[in-house]
């Protein structure tokens, strides 16, 4: 691994019936807390929560320290749809020269960059030398607290 690129192992989701886990019917308070008298329980899937299109989602769990700025750390589940349009400051994973990474993209008239969020990694800027594939657009990360 250089200092621009980081590991990222892939999982598609499971084509099996998801686990639907219980949902409070009202928001969780960030400030005092509310009785809950009104509770009432929902269920709910996270696959049906955060993928958008089956057949071209992916999981992939985030192995390095280059996107910290945007939130995506060592360990960070990232679900990726490979059927959004890569748009200018998306989160994208991107193979570049053999080697997966995941980076903001910069999209500017003549040139593409690939934006590192974290000041020890410089951005990678794509030339007519390098194979740049972009694979698909990070929608949404699951962390670990």
């Amino acid at each position: 691994m250089n200092k621009t690129t980081e590991n990222l192992i892939f999982f598609k989701p499971a084509e099996e019936k998801t686990h639907h886990i219980p949902l409070a019917n009202t928001g969780v308070s960030a400030g005092f807390p509310s009785p809950a008298d009104d509770f009432k329980e929902l269920r709910i899937s996270i696959d049906q929560e955060v993928v958008k299109n089956e057949e071209a989602t992916f999981y992939a769990r985030v192995a390095g320290q280059s996107m910290q700025g945007a939130g995506l750390d060592d360990g960070d589940l990232l679900v990726i749809d490979r059927s959004k349009e890569p748009l200018d400051n998306a989160i994208a994973v991107c193979f570049i020269d053999g080697e997966f990474t995941v980076k903001r993209l910069k999209v500017e008239a003549e040139c593409v960059y690939l934006m590192a969020e974290n000041p020890n990694y410089s951005p990678i800027k794509v030339t007519e030398d390098n194979e740049l594939i972009i694979w698909g657009v990070v929608t949404y990360v699951v962390k670990k607290v």
